[in-house]
């Protein structure tokens, strides 16, 4: 067997070696995601289960209106609560299974450039004479691509960063504005 043959067959082992991590780790991140995601709902399918049984109790032990108004303001906050509690828990999930993911696609690019590059370079020491220049465009253009991707990641990232704030700061408003509104309502009561 040839040189290049044997170099070939290296090269093409490498690459499904790099591709089957690349699927496990993304199987990975799915998987722990998906496991976070349950476990989240199952804790707060307690939770739910267990506050229901306070309210109940609560409800039973009502005696008049103004009590009964301030407890449904009571219930009404604490709904609001769980319910932005469990918003920021899944957008944190999924954000950093995001993350991960998009980690993951960098990597691959950064890996695919890599090997372009010095594929290029040995194709360039057994090349006729004449050839550098292509070569050398070539070389540009896998540089100036890796360079956009780059930036584009920097832009999706700071895309993500603003969301993320936005996220979180709707969510303390929603949370401020409900329990304003019931207040009034209780005081109009």
């Amino acid at each position: 067997m040839s040189q290049i043959q044997q170099q070939a067959q290296q090269q093409f082992a490498d690459f499904a070696t790099e591709n089957v991590e690349t699927a496990l780790r993304f199987a990975r991140i799915g998987l722990d995601s998906t496991e976070r995601l349950v476990k989240l709902q199952l804790e707060t399918a307690k939770t739910v289960l267990e506050e229901n049984a306070k309210t109940t109790k609560a409800l039973a032990g009502v005696k008049d209106v103004q009590e009964a108004l301030a407890l449904r303001q009571k219930l009404a906050e604490a709904a609001v609560d769980q319910g932005s509690i469990y918003s920021r828990h899944v957008y944190e999930i999924t954000s950093q299974a995001q993350a991960e993911l998009s980690q993951l696609f960098e990597e691959g690019i950064t890996s695919f450039n890599k090997s372009v590059v010095a594929g290029l370079d040995r194709f360039v020491k057994s090349a006729p004479a004449g050839t550098d220049v292509a070569v050398a465009a070539v070389k540009s253009t896998v540089q100036a691509t890796a360079a956009a991707v780059d930036s584009l990641t920097k832009a999706a990232k700071q895309v993500a960063d603003f969301a993320d704030a936005s996220v979180k700061a709707a969510t303390t408003a929603t949370t401020d504005a409900v329990k304003a509104a019931a207040k009034k309502s209780a005081a109009a009561a």
